[in-house]
């Protein structure tokens, strides 16, 4: 929830900072953020005892913030005209009225937030290849029924296997071999596993005697 501060230069706005800060060490989490830096630029100075909740916190932020800039001071001066100390004051208040610590984000932080949702999304996953294969399928012998020969093989079914057109081809004798096409996804299905678990073993192999590839190829 967006917490907002105002006219923190009055003696309301730091009242209202200060009940605010009532058992709190930090404004948000407890850990130093960027919205206790924004809150402390908006404070003009240490408001002392009269504030002690918002004292307490401004020293804690001021000697995180010494910390981090080790370098010793020697003071600085501005030559020219200077702005009135009232003046100061309202372009302070200015600034810092209806101080929201959730407000449009920068141009980077979005970028940046982007490339954060951007890495947490697991990469597309490659799509798997295809191929189409030529089978032989031979049968026993002349006496063995073809028509339930072809219903055996089509009867294996898996994920990734699809046949296709299949003929009857002489072989001699009286023989015939049934050849068939079949297009297998290639991460799912294996020929060699096709025949060795599927298509030899029982009760298939009552009609077919072994398969044969006879052409490969990627599509």
């Amino acid at each position: 929830m967006a917490v907002t501060f105002s006219n923190l230069h009055t003696e309301s706005g730091l009242k209202s900072l200060d009940d605010f800060l009532s058992g709190k060490s930090y404004i948000s989490g407890n850990k130093l953020s960027k919205d206790d830096i924004k809150v402390y630029a908006a404070v003009l100075k240490n408001p002392g005892d009269s504030f002690a909740n918002v004292s307490k916190w401004y020293n804690s932020v001021s000697s995180q913030l010494a910390t981090s800039f080790p370098g010793k001071a020697v003071g600085v001066g501005f030559g020219g005209e200077t702005a009135p100390a009232e003046s100061v004051k309202a372009e302070a208040a200015d600034d810092d009225d209806d101080l929201d610590l959730f407000g449009d984000e920068t141009e980077e932080e979005k970028k940046a937030a982007e490339e954060r949702e951007a890495s947490k999304k697991p990469a597309k996953k490659k799509e798997s290849g295809k191929s189409s294969v030529l089978l032989d399928v031979k049968p026993w012998d002349d006496e063995t029924d073809m028509k339930k020969l072809e219903e055996a093989v089509r009867s294996v079914e898996m994920p990734g296997l699809l046949w296709g057109a299949s003929k009857l081809v002489a072989v001699g004798y009286g023989i015939k071999k049934l050849q068939i096409m079949l297009t297998i996804v290639d991460d799912l299905v294996s020929v060699d596993t096709l025949i060795e678990e599927y298509l030899t073993v029982e009760p298939r192999n009552e009609y077919i005697q072994s398969c044969d590839i006879v052409a490969f190829n990627k599509i």
